[in-house]
């Protein structure tokens, strides 16, 4: 008996639900139970009257497993759909970090180098410390905070991953 390996490959799934209590800890529950891995997760209400919100989720797995993942949140009631941003095409992904850097001398004036380079902006200043706040794709803000570490990196706060097929038509 031969056992194959499949390529673990990393999706972004765009999924909107009813917005109601317990529908986040229903999707987290089902990834849990099954042992899939969550990279990144975010949240927010996409319409007027509050009734629904749209899911981003980031995760990795072979095909057959992403498939798994994307029938069994087709079951669950309140979700309307389930997009796989990165099965259907072009799309879009940023992400928000405050990223605290503390620092004097020329490792400050490195920092706010570095930062304007990456067009971080600084949104916090005192006599000893930044905290930038940048945008961008996910590799954008993993270069910026590893910069940073070398700098005097304090403390990064993530909002995870939000993605957006590309051209006219929603997902």
């Amino acid at each position: 008996m031969q056992i194959t390996q499949q390529a673990s490959q990393r999706h972004v799934l765009a999924i909107t639900v009813d917005n109601e209590a317990g529908i986040l800890a229903k999707i987290a529950g089902l990834f849990t139970a099954r042992g899939y891995n969550i990279d990144s997760l975010t949240v927010a209400d996409i319409t007027e009257n509050h009734a629904v919100s749209r899911i981003t989720i980031v995760t990795n797995g072979p095909p057959a497993v992403i498939d798994q993942i994307h029938a069994q949140l087709d079951r669950l009631v309140p979700v309307h759909k389930v997009v796989d941003l990165t099965e259907e095409g072009p799309h879009v992904e940023r992400e928000l970090a405050l990223v605290k850097v503390a620092g004097t001398g020329e490792k400050r004036v490195e920092a706010l180098r570095l930062a304007d380079i990456f067009r971080a902006r600084p949104v916090d200043t005192t006599t000893g410390s930044f905290i930038f706040e940048i945008t961008g794709p996910p590799e954008k803000v993993d270069s910026f905070v590893g910069l940073m570490r070398e700098l005097g990196l304090v403390e990064v706060g993530r909002t995870g991953i939000v993605g957006m097929m590309r051209g006219a038509e929603g997902a």
